[in-house]
């Protein structure tokens, strides 16, 4: 059934996630006890996530029993509960147990089978017997909780006409009429092809099928409603009740696309109508009207854009094989250089030109718009909101703003750790608002922008802002800040990004339990990303993640120390200046330099990756702009602008810190690219230390 595409993510990333924990299990018997502790964080914070999402969609079962693993896990961590094979066997037997609850909610099956109820109370006991966690009266929970229906049947007519975008947003017709057989029975279909154009105006990828059902069920037109909630704003969806009179049968007729007679006909061969009833309240048919609603059918036919799937892999080996060429290129100007044949070169640069725009247009392939991934976020505010009794608007600006897909595809999860957070620890309820004179209903915005060659993308609230004393004192506690130490409120704020570290006192079904702020971090630096908190106490917070607009080719800006060549982001390079110039003066004591009156903070890459030899007489810096703080990179020489193609580090220098990926040049040799907000962050934070100690 793929009738919510979130509740499909969740049975996707939920099965993902229960491998993973399988693999971790299957080792954690054979690790070290540093390994065992981060193996059992990975292993919670998966739980954490399956119980997060399952309580969004309601699925009181998965989320019943996987709190109490989660409990388990908890205690575990704490080394409050050993670990022993025993009870990593417990541990698996539960993780299949999680995946057979989530098949069978894919299933749509809402009865738990005889034998699953059963291994999910003896497992519930197990897990008690070593937490002592109580099941939250788990047999009564998971019971068929399904009302019980009347027993009599009613028959009901329904009128659907698919929406021209069904098929492109993932849909499938013909799960719409199996579900419906799961909620009744389905006594007459009658399928219409009216709107179907001429073959040559014909789109494979477009819904042009309408169809008029006579059902018969005891559920109530608010259930028959829901199985079609998520094609209700581009599909004509009616609904008649049992009992309707002609009349409304006649509105229907003239409301619907189709030629009169056709449609009466086929609400007569559906049984909704007699042909008695027909005839007496509707004698002649109207065919200026009946002309003038097929012209509307066909008439957005023409003006339909064209359009053709690609499959992601495909693409990607498409970018792969560009950025061969980018590096080929790069060779075939450099020897053409070295032979200075002039025609040689004017091809060359021909040639440099044209994968210049080759490299442009399979980039902008691979570019999607953020507006979808968005989207999705309003039913995960929605639910939260009123599971926690609170009053949420969503503002999204930016919907339009271009992202390459990969980029995409790996935010979604840290947007909405991000998301869960401002709801539940952000924003306050109702009545706490209105005690501090502030609006009941709270805003939470989601925001993305181009800046300086970036995409920011910016979590907010009008919420509550961090208690910086409460984060200070749960920091010392757990031992991560030392008694007598003093921090800025920035250094206070970035706690939370700690693993494990939370404030909350409660223990809810979302959040809670310190986890996913430091996930976040994580997978956005793996972007090659940052992640900034701006927080207000009492007006709110930002979290603004700025990342990279793409991951394969980028411009850069090729220079020289000694021996190494380094690479920096051509779209971050402000301006090249020659140190102890007429417009540069530099302060050797304390590492700045006075740039026509902008005292800035710099680097020498020479010292700072330890390249060796001696500076040469005449050094140049590079000033680079990263989220409008500038620092200085002092560098031998400037060899001009160079396309990048970025290969990732090998494992051995992933840590190294101002690194952010490789690049082959084109004589073969391998240049580093710097990771320019790393270095500005650097930068940063050593001026705050000077600016600290001073005072």
């Amino acid at each position: 059934m793929d009738l919510d595409p979130a509740l499909q993510t969740f049975y996707v990333e939920s099965r993902e996630i229960l491998e993973e924990v399988e693999d971790i299990l299957l080792r954690l018997g054979q690790e070290d006890e540093a390994s065992q502790k981060e193996s059992l964080n990975a292993i919670f914070r998966a739980a954490h996530t399956i119980k997060g999402s399952a309580g969004l969609f309601k699925l009181q079962n998965i989320v019943i029993f996987t709190h109490v693993v989660e409990s388990l896990l908890d205690q575990m961590r704490e080394s409050e509960i050993s670990i022993d094979d025993d009870i990593i066997a417990l541990l698996l037997k539960c993780g299949d147990h999680i995946g057979e609850l989530v098949t069978l909610v894919q299933q749509n099956n809402a009865d738990l089978p005889p034998d699953l109820k059963e291994s999910g109370e003896v497992l519930l006991a197990q897990l008690k017997q070593y937490s002592g966690v109580s099941v939250f009266e788990v047999k009564e929970s998971i019971k068929n909780n399904n009302g019980k229906e009347s027993n009599q049947k009613k028959s009901w007519h329904i009128s659907l006409r698919f929406g021209c975008n069904v098929l492109r947003e993932g849909m499938d017709p013909l799960s719409f009429v199996r579900y419906l057989e799961t909620l009744g029975e389905i006594e007459n279909i009658v399928t219409l092809d009216d709107a179907l154009p001429r073959l040559v105006d014909f789109d494979p990828e477009s819904c042009y099928l309408g169809l008029e059902i006579k059902f018969k069920t005891q559920v109530d037109k608010q259930s028959i409603e829901d199985a079609f909630k998520f094609i209700q704003e581009d599909s004509t969806i009616t609904i008649l009740s049992p009992g309707s009179r002609v009349s409304d049968y006649l509105k229907l007729i003239d409301e619907m696309p189709e030629e009169n007679q056709r449609l009466g006909d086929v609400l007569v061969q559906c049984g909704s109508l007699t042909a008695a009833e027909l005839a007496a309240a509707w004698p002649q048919p109207n065919i200026k009207v009946a002309l003038n609603k097929q012209d509307r059918v066909r008439m957005p036919v023409v003006q339909e854009t064209r359009s053709m799937r690609v499959d992601a892999g495909k693409l990607d080996e498409h970018i792969n094989l560009v950025g061969e060429l980018v590096i080929a290129s790069a060779g075939a100007a450099l020897r053409a250089q070295e032979m200075g044949d002039t025609t040689l070169n004017e091809l060359s640069s021909i040639l440099t030109r044209l994968v210049e725009e080759v490299r442009d247009s399979a980039l902008h392939l691979r570019m999607i718009q953020v507006g979808p991934t968005f989207n999705k976020f309003q039913r995960i505010v929605h639910d939260m909101s009123k599971d926690l009794g609170k009053e949420i608007e969503m503002v999204i600006s930016g919907a339009d703003t271009d992202l390459d897909k990969t980029v995409i595809e790996k935010i979604s999860d840290p947007l909405t750790h991000l998301i869960r957070n401002s709801v539940d620890h952000g924003i306050e309820s109702p009545v706490e608002r209105e005690e501090k004179n502030k609006p009941r209903k709270g805003k939470l915005y989601l925001s993305a922008y181009h800046d300086s060659g970036c995409v920011v993308i910016e979590v907010a609230d009008d919420g509550n802002g961090l208690n910086r004393d409460r984060i200070l004192s749960k920091a010392k506690e757990k031992g991560l800040v030392r008694e007598d130490q003093k921090l800025m409120d920035k250094d206070i704020d970035n706690l939370i990004f700690e693993p494990g570290f939370s404030t909350a006192d409660k223990v809810t079904n979302i959040s809670g339990r310190g986890v996913g702020m430091d996930v976040v971090k994580r997978n956005i630096e793996e972007l090659r990303g940052t992640i900034e908190l701006d927080s207000r106490p009492g007006e709110g917070s930002t979290f603004r993640i700025r990342l990279p607009l793409t991951l394969a080719i980028i411009d850069g800006f090729l220079v020289n120390v000694e021996n190494s060549s380094f690479v920096i982001p051509l779209e971050m390079v402000h301006e090249c200046v020659e140190l102890n110039g007429v417009n540069c003066k530099i302060d050797t004591d304390r590492n700045y330099v006075n740039l026509r009156g902008e005292i800035l903070p710099f680097i020498r890459l020479r010292a700072l990756f330890s390249t060796g030899g001696v500076a040469p007489k005449r050094e140049n810096v590079v000033i680079v702009n990263y989220a409008g703080v500038k620092a200085g990179l002092v560098v031998d020489n400037l060899m001009g602008e160079f396309q990048t193609v970025i290969k990732p580090l090998g494992e051995i220098f992933s840590h190294v810190p101002g690194l952010g990926g490789s690049s082959i040049l084109g004589n073969g040799e391998v240049a580093l690219i710097l990771d320019v907000p790393g270095l500005v962050n650097r930068v940063s934070s050593m001026e705050n230390f000077s600016i600290q100690s001073a005072v």
